[in-house]
């Protein structure tokens, strides 16, 4: 029970972080705010039933693969956590870099189902990025048991599912308001190289891990 627990704190702690960290869907729940923050939530919401996509396939996929192949448990650490590292070092540098703001700010909301499609459009968003499914993975080999517990693998997916809407849902309440939208570009680069260095040292853990063989 200890050990299941320890796994969930550890990838809600690391899928945290991979969520707040800048990316494209970051930029479309950003975008999508400035506009209008009811559209803004319907995205939060989509990006949440992105995670819970991919969380429900790394588990099965993950779980399946490493009972055939032990040696692929190790192989994706290594792997992964290169790409971590890469990804790390690319939020970094990227830091500087202005954020893209829809130049509708401050428009009405639009009525009828535009909130439907803009869910459809923060799950398209979610799903069609490569990028995730590698983070997703690296991070559940990094905390998964060989065998994972029936628990933990429904445990998971609620919790993946509730960390990415929150976020998002936070991201589209604070960049629809002026203040804390000024604030956040105000601190951008500081904000975006912490996330940046908190992925590199993820990325290390795992090649670190993956050489020790364990």
């Amino acid at each position: 029970m200890i050990d299941t627990t320890l796994s969930l704190l550890g990838i809600a702690g690391a899928m945290t972080v991979g969520a707040m960290s800048p990316g494209p869907s970051f930029v479309m729940v950003a975008r999508t705010a400035v506009a209008s923050r009811a559209d803004g939530l319907a995205a939060a919401l989509g990006m949440g039933a992105g995670g819970l996509v991919f969380a429900i396939a790394a588990l099965a996929g993950l779980q399946a693969a490493f009972l055939a192949v032990p040696a692929l448990y190790l192989a994706i650490k290594g792997f992964g956590g290169a790409y971590l590292v890469y990804l790390g070092i690319r939020i970094w540098r990227g830091a500087r870099q202005p954020l893209a703001m829809a130049p509708e700010a401050g428009t009405p909301a639009a009525s009828g189902g535009r909130g439907k499609r803009t869910f459809l459009l923060g799950l398209a968003t979610q799903v069609s990025n490569p990028k995730t499914a590698v983070v997703y993975a690296s991070i559940f080999a990094a905390f998964l048991p060989r065998e994972v517990p029936l628990v933990l693998a429904l445990a998971v997916p609620a919790v993946i599912f509730c960390i990415e809407t929150g976020w998002y849902a936070i991201v589209a309440l604070a960049l629809s308001s002026a203040a804390p939208r000024s604030a956040y570009l105000r601190y951008k680069t500081w904000i975006d190289r912490a996330a940046g260095g908190v992925m590199g040292l993820l990325g290390l853990r795992l090649v670190w891990s993956a050489v020790r063989g364990t």
